[in-house]
This record gives C-alpha cells, sequence and structure tokens, in this order.
C-alpha cells in the first residue's frame, strides 16, 4: 500500500519519551485505519535514542548537520507518504490526536497548523514568558507583516502536504525553521488553516532544547527579514516624507511657536531624515533582490517588473537633475557672497540655501551610485 501520512519527528536525546510517541503513532494508524509511517530524524543523539526507535521497526534517519531546521528537512524529505505531520518526540503533544489535522488536509489545504491557546495549554506545559510574551508578541508581528490569519505561528504539531513542502523550499536550519514555514507558505499562495490542540508538559527530566532569548531573537529577526516592506521601506518613507515636509516649510520661514523657534539647526535634522529615509527605502530594494536572488523569498510578477521601473537610464537621470540642482544651489549662494564681496554673511539666511545644496547633491550621488548597483544586480534578470 502507498504511505498516506507520514509522522516525522525530531530527535535530540529523547530516549526518556521516543518510545511513547511513536507507540502513540501506531495507534493512532491502526484506530483509524490510515496507511502511515513513522520517520525518526535524529540529530545526533548519544542516549541510545536510534537504537530505541530501530527496536520499533520505524524509519530512522541520521542527520548529521545540527538544527532543529535541518533535522526535520532530512526527516520530510525521507518520507513516502502524501501527507507530512511534524511534531517534537518529548511528548508534549499527544499522537494518538492527530485526526483533526489529517481530515484538514484530506480536505485540500496545503498547511494545517495547530493552536495550542484554542486547544488548551496544561499547567506546566508553557513557560511564563512563552505564554504571555514570547508566542503573542511573535504570533502578532507574522499576522501583521505576511496577513496571515494564524493564532500560534510556534507550535510544533503541523501537517502539510509533500508536495507543499517542495514549494515552500525552506532554507533556515534552527528553531526559525517553524516561522519559515509559515511565511513561505503565504507567499507562495499556499492554503493555510488551523485546528486546536492541546499542550501537555514534556516527559523528558532534562532541560529542553529551545533557549528562550537566543531562539525568540532568532524568530523575530526571521520575520523581520522575511518582510523587508517592514523593515525598511515604512519606516523610509515616513522618514522621507516627514524630513521633506519639514524642510519645504523652514526654507519658506521658520516656525515660531512663542518662544521656540525652529531654524536652520532644524533643518539640518530635516534633512538628515530625508537622507536617512532613502538610505532605508535603497536598503528595501538590495534586501528584495538578494532575497529573490537566493531563493529565499518567491519570484513574483511585481519583482519581474521591478526593473522595468527601476532601471540604471532613470536612476542616472534622477541622480544628474539632483546633482544639478545641488550645483545651481550652491551657485546662487556663491552669487550672494560675492555681493558682499566674500565677506561676513548672514548664517540664517545662506544656510537656508546651502543646507538643501548639499543634501540635493548627495542624493544626486547616491541615487547615481545605487543606479549602478542596482543594474548590476539586474543583469541576471535581463539574461
Amino acid at each position: 500500500m502507498s504511505v498516506e501520512l507520514s509522522v516525522v519527528m525530531p530527535c535530540l536525546n529523547e530516549i526518556e519519551t521516543l518510545a511513547s510517541c511513536i507507540t502513540k503513532a501506531k495507534s493512532f494508524f491502526k484506530k483509524h485505519n490510515v496507511s502511515g509511517e513513522i520517520v525518526i530524524a535524529d540529530n545526533g543523539s548519544t542516549d541510545g535514542s536510534q537504537e530505541a526507535a530501530k527496536a520499533l521497526n520505524v524509519k530512522v534517519i541520521n542527520v548529521v548537520q545540527k538544527g532543529y531546521g535541518n533535522a526535520l528537512k532530512s526527516g520530510i524529505k525521507a518520507a513516502s507518504g502524501k501527507y507530512i505531520i511534524m511534531a517534537d518526540a518529548d511528548d508534549s503533544y499527544d499522537f494518538t490526536a492527530l485526526m483533526p489535522f489529517l481530515i484538514q488536509l484530506r480536505a485540500g489545504f496545503d498547511l494545517v497548523m495547530g493552536n495550542r491557546f484554542k486547544g488548551g495549554i496544561k499547567t506546566g506545559a508553557m513557560p511564563f514568558l512563552h505564554r504571555y510574551l514570547g508566542n503573542p508578541v511573535l504570533s502578532f508581528i507574522g499576522r501583521l507583516f505576511f496577513k496571515i490569519k494564524i493564532g500560534d505561528f510556534h507550535c510544533g504539531l503541523r501537517g502539510f502536504t509533500k508536495d507543499a513542502f517542495k514549494t515552500m523550499n525552506l532554507q533556515t536550519t534552527g528553531m526559525e525553521f517553524a516561522s519559515e514555514m509559515i511565511v513561505k507558505s503565504k507567499l507562495n499562495n499556499l492554503s493555510i488553516t488551523e485546528v486546536p490542540t492541546i499542550l501537555h508538559p514534556d516527559g523528558r527530566t532534562r532541560a529542553p532544547h529551545l533557549n528562550t532569548w537566543s531562539d525568540g531573537w532568532r524568530h523575530l529577526r526571521f520575520l523581520m527579514l522575511y518582510a523587508p516592506n517592514w523593515l525598511f521601506l515604512y519606516p523610509g518613507i515616513l522618514l522621507t516624507l516627514m524630513g521633506l515636509c519639514l524642510s519645504i516649510v523652514l526654507i519658506i520661514n521658520p516656525l515660531e511657536f512663542n518662544t521656540l523657534t525652529l531654524s536652520v539647526h532644524t533643518l539640518l535634522y530635516a534633512t538628515l531624515f530625508i537622507l536617512i529615509g532613502v538610505q532605508f527605502m535603497v536598503f528595501y530594494g538590495l534586501t528584495k533582490i538578494f532575497a529573490v536572488e537566493n531563493k529565499l523569498l518567491p519570484k513574483t510578477k511585481r519583482y519581474s517588473s521591478f526593473f522595468k521601473y527601476i532601471n540604471l537610464e532613470k536612476g542616472l537621470i534622477i541622480g544628474v537633475i539632483l546633482v544639478c540642482i545641488g550645483l545651481f544651489l550652491s551657485l546662487k549662494g556663491l552669487i550672494i557672497w560675492k555681493a558682499t564681496h566674500f565677506g561676513a554673511l548672514n548664517t540664517v539666511t545662506t544656510l537656508r540655501l546651502i543646507i538643501p545644496a548639499i543634501t540635493s547633491f548627495q542624493l544626486g550621488v547616491q541615487t547615481i551610485l545605487f543606479s549602478l548597483f542596482f543594474s548590476i544586480l539586474g543583469l541576471k534578470q535581463s539574461s
């Protein structure tokens, strides 16, 4: 018989709970008449976990490369099932209660997530920081950045089709693998749903492999890097607009509020906002290109048309225009200085001219240089 469901468990020294998880999964197959297999992706156990798994007649994959993501990717690739359900081998998830996942997979969903907050978290099953800070905050950021209606981004119990896994083209090797799976599913327009699941206290006496702060940071870093619009583009647009509006107002006249006067010193900071904002937007483009060309993000139609709208010629024209504006304003300032026979100047008046001149000149040079760099990155697109 062909295998319908493969249950994949990453394993690193889980001798205390591994046999229980395997037995429960086998019980599930038998009770619900499911053609299934169990794949143990061992990541270098030294406590006899591999031998214990082999004694129970399940498939054991020895994964040399360290990392949660590496172990799962190897186990999933070795799985024969049409559907995959993955979960940790620490007995925190009930392998006899997999039917809700299989039902949704059979219904056509590509990814079925467990939701521990809807299903229930037993006393002592999740640390306080994870339950009330880490998981809620990271899940909120994931929903905000990627518009994914999932309440529990980091549930370790989840099911997906083998075809969906191939489409995801997952790259990360550590704990952020869990976040990448959801994000890549969304970016590749795969169908996602979730079902309630119960989290139990794990059955191990040793400390868990998960590190609260370092692994939490890895998840957060991943979410930010995979959403360059939130990390670079939106802050860049906001800073640029703020700086531009404030600069225009201050160039025309100082702003006075009772005893407070905003003049050329504030203008310097306003132009700084513009420069930083433009840098943010440029880095958005660079990050997007790097992520797509290295297959970290899928290539979309919008991305392919990116180089049609932003190309070397347009960038050079805009850059030269900005440089010319800067030179023109500088020349105008020089003429004003000449009128005083190169003597003392009214600093406030002249700086209102010189600051925009320097800013425009700098933006022009940056635009030219980044246009050249973008064109190099875009060579692969035009080939």
